[in-house]
C-alpha cells in the first residue's frame, strides 16, 4: 500500500488524549490523526480513537498532546483543548456497531502533515491481498498507564503476534486478537503492519480497544477493531456533513473476542481508558514495576 516508513509516520500521527477529573487524577486514552479527502479536493484532519475513550470522559473538553519541533530540532509537549461535547450532544462521529469514533480536529500550525492519509487504512481486501496470517507481527502505539516515550510526549511502541485466524471478512470477524500486553491508556491506538521479508506492504490494520481478562486474570491479549470500520465511520461523517446532522448513536458493540467454546458467554474484556494520578511537569519515564494497577507511574508532562 505504501513504501514509506509507516512506523515513524504513525509515531508522529499518534497523540495522547486526556481529561483531568480532579487535581490529582486524569483519564487517558490514545488517538491518531488521519487526513480525509473531501469531494471538493480539499482535505480535513480527523482524530481516530476508541468510542469509549470519549464516552468515559464526562467533561466537554479534552486535551490533545501536540508535539512541536523547535528551530534547533528539539521537541516540546504543547497540549491544547478540544471540545468533544456541546449542548446538542457528542461532537464526534461514532460507528453504530463498533467501538470506533472520529472527530474533526484543528491541528496547530505546521502539524497538519503529521496526519496519515486515509488510504493507508486497511480495507475489505487488504488482509487477503497482503496475505496476513496468524503469527504475523503487528505493532501498536499508545500511552500505557499514561506514560509517554519521552518528555516530548511521543507514544510508546509495542509489538505482538496476530493471535486470531481467520481475520477476514470483517463482516464476520470485526475484531481480532494480538498477543501483547495491552494496558489501560492504550485504548484507541493504531495497530499496524510493516513489510516482513517478501510479505506484503505496510498498512494500518485496526484500532486497539480492549485488553482481555478471564476471571480477573489478564491473558496478555489485546482486542483490535478492523480498520474497515474506521473507513466506514469516516464515510458516515462525510455524509452527515452534507446534511448537517450527526447520526452518532450510543455504542452497541459487537460480541467481544474471544468467545468461550462451544457456545457460552464471552470472556470479560476490559477497555483501556486509564484513570491515572497526574504528576504535573515531570518527565515521562516507564516504571520498572509490573502489573497494571500496582504501578504508580510518572506521567507525560501536562501544562
Amino acid at each position: 500500500m505504501m513504501d514509506v516508513d509507516l512506523t515513524v509516520a504513525l509515531i508522529k500521527a499518534t497523540v495522547q488524549i486526556d481529561q483531568p477529573i480532579s487535581e490529582a487524577k486524569r483519564m487517558v486514552g490514545t488517538g491518531f490523526l488521519v487526513s480525509v479527502p473531501r469531494a471538493d479536493g480539499t482535505s480535513e484532519v480527523v482524530l481516530v480513537t476508541a468510542a469509549h475513550v470519549f464516552e468515559k470522559m464526562p467533561a466537554a473538553d479534552v486535551r490533545i498532546g501536540w508535539r512541536v519541533q523547535g528551530v534547533k530540532g528539539n521537541w516540546s509537549y504543547v497540549p491544547s483543548n478540544m471540545t468533544i461535547r456541546t449542548v446538542n450532544g457528542p461532537a464526534w462521529y461514532q460507528h453504530p456497531a463498533q467501538d470506533i469514533a472520529i472527530i474533526p480536529v484543528d491541528v496547530p500550525e505546521g502539524l497538519r502533515d503529521s496526519a496519515i492519509p486515509a488510504d493507508w487504512l486497511a480495507d475489505d481486501a487488504t488482509f487477503i491481498n497482503e496475505r496476513v496470517a496468524a503469527g504475523d507481527e503487528m505493532m501498536t502505539l499508545g500511552y500505557p498507564h499514561g506514560l509517554s516515550a519521552n518528555v516530548a510526549g511521543f507514544p510508546i511502541l509495542r509489538a505482538g503476534r496476530l493471535a486470531s485466524w481467520p481475520v477476514a471478512p470483517s463482516t464476520t470477524y470485526p475484531t481480532f486478537l494480538i498477543d501483547l500486553t495491552a494496558v489501560p491508556g492504550n485504548s484507541g491506538g493504531p495497530v499496524f503492519m510493516t513489510s516482513q521479508g517478501d510479505k506484503g506492504h505496510a498498512f494500518v490494520a485496526g484500532v486497539l480497544i480492549k485488553q482481555v481478562e478471564d476471571d480477573n486474570q489478564r491473558l496478555e491479549l489485546g482486542v483490535v477493531t478492523d480498520a474497515v470500520f474506521v473507513r466506514e465511520t469516516i464515510n458516515l461523517m462525510l455524509k452527515a456533513q452534507g446534511t448537517g446532522l450527526n447520526p452518532s448513536v450510543s455504542l452497541k458493540p459487537a460480541a467481544p473476542a474471544p468467545m468461550r467454546t462451544p457456545g457460552g458467554a464471552t470472556t470479560d474484556t476490559q477497555d483501556m481508558t486509564r484513570r491515572v494520578t497526574d504528576t504535573v511537569g515531570q518527565a515521562a519515564k516507564p516504571s520498572q514495576g509490573e502489573g497494571g494497577d500496582q504501578v504508580t507511574p510518572e506521567q507525560s508532562p501536562v501544562h
